[in-house]
């Protein structure tokens, strides 16, 4: 069995390996093996029974945590198992604080550090109290902007809206019951002016002819974040996005490089889950050929890149300020956004953007097929199959040979190769079927 979440493997012992007791115990749990190599094959230990005695008390005076220390033999060999439950409580190591997350151990710094030692206290980064400030500081043009688009949505009782502020900021959880402060989420929702509490709480947009060296002019989008949603989207729609521009006779017709619909849900992805604490901006850089979002922010561990775009559990960032922008319609709750955007851009002619974890998620939107698959090295005529697939929906054996004017195997092959993108229907002959893998995940 190879290395996973919740099992390392160790050929012998070094005091060093406490570490990773350490971040199982902070994680979700786990087993550390001693005398087993990385390839899951047993090598034994020659102080197998030293260590059954020494480990138990070494990992208690340490860590201060219990754990199960047992022996086992395997092809005659001694090795030792750890087993690690999870602690409710922060645990660790000569002050140094690691976690398990996949198959690696990481240490915990700066906001990262912050905000697991809220979360060991049941509570969130956003949910943190800010002492002094008042209501009547927040900005009446965003709560004006709340109470309008919660209406709409119905999903805040009419009476709630119409009732005062202190009331309406009860109902949505961010005033903190034991001190009867503003939340952070309050103040980066509602205050004219976050970044007096926020570091880097607005959001950077740039246009670049080319390359990053080649900046044409940009844009920072402050105020509360009610207001930064609407001012940051305009800017993208009026100034930022390029227009492809195509005639149907004497008509002239302007259609949006990019799905607006998709960019609209990756701003407001990005806002809501946002780490805060980071100090930085969310960047917003515009290409003639692409558009992307980079967001100073971190998956859930229990969600990888690979499961984004397919259905998912909603675990947001910061919980309060999720909350609020639900309740007033902006974003969906149960993890849907990403199948929204995977909605917009399949009917857009294009591809689900390129999502990547570069110190935060950065997404990529490109204006066409052929551009994000040549981004990618994808093979030409990889490329004419899956760009056919967006335009007409399906594709089969007959029609590969006919768009790329080649045999039956040579067809059958790459096929074979579009799994990425592409996923077969029906298991063999003429009724056999290529359509978008993501097609059955757009229909709710």
């Amino acid at each position: 069995m190879p290395e996973t979440q919740n099992i390392e493997y160790k050929s012998s012992w070094r005091d060093e390996y406490l570490r990773w007791v350490c971040g199982f115990a902070n994680a979700q749990g786990g087993t550390v093996f001693i005398g087993i190599d990385d390839n899951g094959n047993v090598v034994g230990l020659d102080n197998a029974k030293k260590l059954l005695t020494d480990l138990p008390n070494k990992i208690t005076s340490i860590l201060g945590i219990v754990v199960d220390v047992n022996m086992h033999e395997a092809e005659q060999k001694n090795y030792i198992e750890i087993v690690v439950e999870p602690q409710s409580h922060p645990v660790n190591y000569k002050g140094e604080y690691h976690f398990r997350s996949g198959s690696t151990k990481q240490e915990l710094k700066g906001s990262a550090l912050d905000t697991f030692l809220l979360k060991k206290q049941g509570k969130r980064w956003d949910s943190v109290a800010v002492p002094n400030v008042a209501i009547d500081d927040l900005s009446l043009i965003a709560l004006q902007r709340f109470r309008n688009e919660a209406a709409k949505s119905g999903r805040v009782d009419e009476e709630v809206l119409n009732d005062t502020t202190a009331h309406l900021l009860q109902d949505l959880q961010l005033i903190d019951d034991d001190s009867g402060n503003l939340k952070r989420a309050a103040i980066l929702l509602f205050h004219p002016k976050p970044e007096k509490f926020v570091t880097g709480a607005y959001v950077k947009i740039g246009f670049f002819r080319s390359d990053d060296d080649d900046l044409a002019f940009h844009d920072e989008v402050r105020g509360s974040l009610m207001e930064q949603i609407e001012k940051a989207f305009d800017l993208l729609k009026s100034k930022y996005l390029v227009y492809a521009i195509s005639y149907e006779g004497v008509s002239r017709r302007e259609k949006p490089a990019f799905p607006v619909a998709a960019l609209r849900e990756s701003l407001l992805n990005a806002i809501a889950h946002k780490d805060y604490a980071s100090g930085v901006p969310i960047q917003i850089s515009v290409y003639p050929d692409r558009i992307v979002f980079w967001n100073p922010g971190t998956l859930p561990a229990s969600i990888s890149i690979e499961h984004l775009l397919q259905k998912h559990p909603s675990i947001p960032y910061n919980p309060d300020i999720a909350n609020a922008l639900f309740r007033c319609g902006d974003i969906e709750i149960w993890g849907r956004g990403y199948r929204k955007i995977v909605k917009s851009v399949l009917e857009h002619r294009q591809l689900p953007p390129a999502i990547k974890d570069l110190g935060g998620l950065m997404l990529t939107y490109y204006t066409d097929v052929c551009t994000q698959l040549k981004a990618e090295n994808v093979d030409g005529k990889i490329t004419k199959i899956v760009e056919y697939v967006t335009n007409n929906g399906s594709i089969n054996n007959s029609d590969v040979q006919k768009l790329l004017n080649t045999s039956k195997p040579t067809a059958t092959r790459l096929l074979k190769q579009t799994d990425t993108w592409l996923k077969k229907q029906g298991d063999r002959g003429q009724g056999t079927i290529y359509v978008m893998k993501w097609k059955d995940l757009i229909g709710s």
